[in-house]
């Protein structure tokens, strides 16, 4: 297989959705697929066996629900336009508003239409423990739903539930925390409800993800207010550690004492969380067939100090040190230091791992950029090529 490419493994994409339809089962709580982190429709006859619904945030996304996966979506947006929102209404089961200005411009639209969804507002209790700004819906000044305050005593009548957001790959003690805020928030017009929507970021697929305590907590939840139909759709959860991104590296300079293996991928295309977070992908070396891991380390020139004098990067017990370096032309194209067990050379395959959820999503064409293609590995061994991208898809682009 010619590199670059993603390769999602059908066991460990089944074993996550076995622990989800679990939790499902066990907390009551309907789990959907969030579309945001995780849209392979070549693996929706997977995903089918286990849940039932999706959620989407674009008119795109709620397209896919309705016309591949076979369902209508669980749509919200922070904010829909005349163009779009009648094929979001023709495709989705739930719409989710913004704010109270979305609702009431749509709202008439809804209600003279042959489509039935039902209707909620996203609210925002101000209180999220995700430690990057970048990635908190519920900073000040966020723009991300209604706050209590600003909620009419007696919602309108056709407003049947809340959708609240305020995770991102969070542990279940952070989501009991957080459940708190939103009940002295919101609890007052939980009577006006018929559901809630608990969004994403549950990451209960992670290693040392305590299950039974978010069980325990949507079951208490429940029983304090069992007319509401509970919700949660993760994104990370599905996806999560069920593949990787195979590259090769094509070149090695070498500027100022800093080594730097240039790659078949790159960063800004198709890792951009490794430079909004940072985040720090786990990085495996291919060696007669065996991937051996890879030490990080820290790299002395940040991309926000680009114009900062470097220091050499040296090499040290834990091997020979090599900034990775994306193949655009962007200068900030690079992530780094990791220290390798030998001296690399061209053609060699570096591996990162758990690369399905949110980078597939994220994937551009920027400089005209390759796509990596999409192969999944299925149960019976063999590895399938899912989706490759050619110069039309590039153009398509530009269109």
């Amino acid at each position: 297989m010619q590199t670059p490419y993603y390769e999602i493994e059908e066991d460990k994409l089944r074993r996550n959705l076995t622990l989800i339809r679990d939790v499902a089962y066990r907390s009551g709580a309907e789990i959907i697929l969030a579309f945001k982190a995780f849209a392979l429709w070549k693996t929706f006859p997977i995903l089918k066996e286990y849940i039932q619904h999706t959620t989407a945030s674009s008119v795109n996304e709620a397209k896919l629900a309705a016309e591949y996966f076979g369902s209508l979506a669980h749509t919200y947006s922070p904010a829909y336009t005349n163009e779009d929102f009648p094929a979001i209404l023709r495709c989705s089961s739930h719409i989710t508003f913004n704010s109270l200005s979305q609702y009431r411009r749509f709202a008439p639209v809804v209600a003279e239409s042959p489509y039935h969804p039902s209707l909620g507002l996203r609210v925002n209790p101000e209180y999220s423990e995700i430690e990057t700004a970048l990635y908190n819906p519920c900073a000040p000044g966020s723009r991300f739903g209604v706050l209590a305050e600003d909620l009419p005593t007696t919602l309108p009548q056709d407003i049947e539930g809340f959708h609240i957001h305020c995770h991102c790959e969070s542990s279940a003690d952070a989501f009991a925390r957080t459940l708190s805020h939103i009940i002295d928030k919101f609890s007052p017009w939980f009577s006006q409800l018929k559901w809630i929507n608990f969004g994403g970021g549950h990451l209960m697929t992670r290693k040392g993800y305590d299950i039974d305590l978010l069980v325990s907590t949507l079951q208490s939840f429940h029983s304090r207010w069992p007319h509401l139909r509970i919700i949660l759709e993760p994104g990370s959860a599905f996806a999560w550690q069920t593949g990787t991104l195979v590259s090769s590296v094509v070149d090695i300079v070498e500027n100022h004492g800093i080594r730097t293996a240039i790659l078949d991928v790159s960063f800004t295309c198709h890792m951009p969380d490794c430079l909004e977070m940072p985040y720090f992908p786990s990085v495996m070396l291919s060696e007669n067939g065996n991937l051996v891991s890879v030490e990080h380390g820290q790299d002395p020139l940040l991309v926000s100090e680009v114009s900062s004098e470097p220091s050499p990067i040296k090499d040290d017990a834990s091997g020979i040190a090599y900034r990775l370096g994306g193949n655009s032309c962007l200068s900030g194209d690079f992530m780094g230091v990791w220290y390798f067990p030998r001296e690399l050379k061209i053609g060699d395959i570096l591996v990162f791992d758990d690369m399905i959820h949110y980078t597939t999503v994220k994937t551009t064409m920027f400089n005209g950029v390759h796509h990596p293609s999409i192969v999944m590995r299925y149960s019976d061994g063999k590895v399938r090529l899912l989706r490759e991208f050619t110069f039309e898809d590039y153009l398509l682009r530009m269109d």
